[in-house]
């Protein structure tokens, strides 16, 4: 029978090394245990997807060839890319594996993206379809006429679906992360227009449009998903709301020559004011700001771009010297791309990358970790700024 071999004496250093690892890997599983209803392993998946791509020395992976389509709409998620056209949306993996589809023509596609999820719909009709972790997992066909207005999905999946309906001047529903109904706020004195479902689900912001003694007026409205009456009301007067989001205690309100932030309470309206320039585009998908691009004349491209945070205070201004094709922000980042350069800046509003060489890029996307997709009517591929 051999002798056992001696166990060495472990290093003091190797132990308590071991030991903080031990710690950190109990303290992440019981993370997981106790927040797994919050923690996105999305993330996780984003990243190991990203690093099994194959990407040249400029930091691009190999396109893929998407179905296009008149009208298009990319959106860039942490499980695939998903394109909405006038002939129906399409979901594909990182590597541009399609997952699924849905083949109809559509008028006037739209295509509403969070982190997590994407939501197709034809405008004024009455199909949907929200797609997430790899799979369309929630469509709706409404009945009886209705019209479909809007549809905008949050990180965690909720959903607010605005429509008209028989019977009401509208309707906002929400729906949660498995499309199960919450609740639907129906309205018969103003028309509902917009709505978002907060960060955490637990409220809507619902926009309404009314008319008294031949005026226009639009109000935000604030509904627990407990409840069909509203919790508070700001007055937003004659005021056209083009766009909206619903951050974390914020409540983003783009008119058209306005952006407002507004606190849930109703309480606190802050105002930057566009005019006397104009504006060319916004996005509200920034984390704590909004990018928006203007120009000094009705007619024309914008002229700059403008960082907006959530005291609506211009924190930052950059000179637009080409046309914008598109642009984009998520996380700390905004993107602006033209038709020779892709510019990608970060939370310090410093050029975090630049791409040249585009292929004919039209339509761009980012992820929070400033990596973006690049598409133009035929290919789609993703952009990982080198390290």
């Amino acid at each position: 029978m051999p002798a056992p071999k001696r166990l060495r004496k472990p290093n003091i250093l190797a132990r308590l090394l071991a030991l903080a690892v031990t710690t950190a890997l109990v303290l992440g599983a019981l993370a997981l245990v106790v927040y797994r209803d919050q923690v996105n392993l999305s993330v996780l998946k984003r990243w190991l997807a990203l690093r099994s791509l194959q990407t040249s020395e400029t930091g691009e992976a190999a396109p893929f060839t998407h179905a296009g389509g008149d009208k298009l709409s990319v959106a860039y998620l942490a499980s695939g890319v998903v394109t909405a056209s006038a002939a129906g949306t399409h979901y594909y993996g990182l590597d541009g594996v399609p997952l699924a589809d849905e083949v109809l023509s559509m008028e006037n596609p739209v295509l509403s993206a969070s982190r997590t999820t994407a939501v197709a719909y034809d405008a004024g009709n009455q199909s949907l379809f929200a797609f997430r972790g790899g799979e369309e997992y929630f469509s709706l066909s409404l009945s009886g006429g209705a019209d479909l207005l809007s549809a905008r999905p949050n990180d965690s999946g909720w959903l607010a679906v605005t429509a008209q309906q028989s019977g009401y001047k509208g309707a906002v529903t929400v729906y949660d992360s498995r499309g199960g109904e919450v609740i639907q706020i129906s309205l018969s004195s103003v028309f509902a227009v917009d709505a978002a479902v907060s960060p955490d689900g637990q409220s809507v912001a619902v926009i309404t449009m009314g008319q008294t003694a031949g005026d226009f007026f639009s109000r935000l409205l604030f509904y627990p998903v407990n409840q069909t009456e509203p919790s508070a009301q700001v007055e937003l007067g004659s005021l056209t709301v083009l766009d909206m989001d619903y951050e974390e205690g914020l409540v983003w309100v783009l008119c058209e020559d306005r952006l407002l932030t507004i606190t849930p309470d109703g309480q606190t309206v802050q105002t930057c004011l566009i005019s006397p320039n104009y504006l060319k585009g916004c996005t509200l998908e920034g984390e704590d700001f909004a990018l928006i691009l203007t120009g000094r004349y009705r007619s024309g491209s914008a002229d700059q771009a403008l960082i907006v945070d959530r005291n609506a205070q211009v924190v930052q201004t950059v000179s637009l010297t080409g046309q914008v094709l598109d642009y984009a922000a998520c996380g700390e980042y905004f993107a602006l791309l033209s038709g020779s350069r892709l510019a990608i800046y970060n939370g310090q509003m410093e050029l975090f990358s630049s791409l040249e060489h585009l292929q004919g890029a039209r339509y761009v996307d980012l992820a929070p970790n400033g990596s973006a997709l690049l598409a133009n009517g035929q290919q789609a591929w993703l952009y990982i700024p080198p390290s």
